[in-house]
């Protein structure tokens, strides 16, 4: 569990894999791993995204740290802890599916909005957050979040790009999960905002 979190912590960059397909999927997946982003987060709006964590395990375990997104309860995590996952999140904040994760000392991230679900995931062990959907509240909800509660870190979601990643980072972020704005296009294009993001948190890194 130590080793996932300081791969977050030294890397900053989670690539949020959603497809239409499980082999667009694992395209998506190899490009951003080409562009130097060794955090891989398969989302289970993805069709069959159990064999798919199966699939980029088998091809890419070396290489990545591997997790499941898009997790809503511990039935779906305990799949995807089975499929290789290495780290669970959410969108939501489970305490059932944070006790199973705990049961196999995997790292789980909840999606959090507000000051009162921060406290419920810190009473409940968990320290790391996301906050869902990050564009809604803005790189200054981390501040003001960690005001309160310094000893809450926030992995912020959702409509992250290129133009304010560093922002985030500034703000404090722990980490930094990227979608669309990095998944979209052909993998040739991907790559190449994969390896301008590195670039951008790279010099955050630590």
């Amino acid at each position: 569990m130590t080793e996932i979190l300081n791969s977050l912590k030294e890397k900053r960059l989670i690539a949020v894999i959603r497809a239409e397909s499980p082999e667009s999927a694992l395209t998506i997946c190899k490009a951003c791993v080409k562009g130097g982003i060794d955090i891989i987060e398969i989302t289970y709006s993805v069709p069959k995204a159990s064999e798919v964590i199966g699939e980029v395990k088998r091809l890419m375990g070396e290489q990545i740290a591997l997790g499941a997104g898009t997790v809503l309860d511990p039935e779906t995590a305990k799949n995807a802890i089975e499929a290789g996952a290495e780290f669970i999140v959410g969108p939501n904040l489970s305490i059932s599916t944070a006790r199973l994760c705990s049961r196999y000392a995997i790292p789980y991230v909840p999606g959090i909005m507000t000051p009162t679900e921060a406290v419920t995931a810190l009473e409940n062990g968990m320290h790391l957050v996301k906050a869902f959907p990050a564009n809604v509240v803005g790189p200054g909800f981390i501040k003001a979040l960690k005001g309160p509660l310094p000893q809450i870190e926030v992995i912020p979601t959702g409509g992250i790009s290129k133009e304010n990643i560093a922002e985030w980072l500034k703000a404090g972020a722990f980490a930094i999960g990227v979608g669309g704005s990095l998944t979209k296009g052909s993998s040739e294009e991907i790559t190449g905002k994969a390896r301008e993001l590195v670039t951008i948190a790279s010099s955050f890194a630590g």
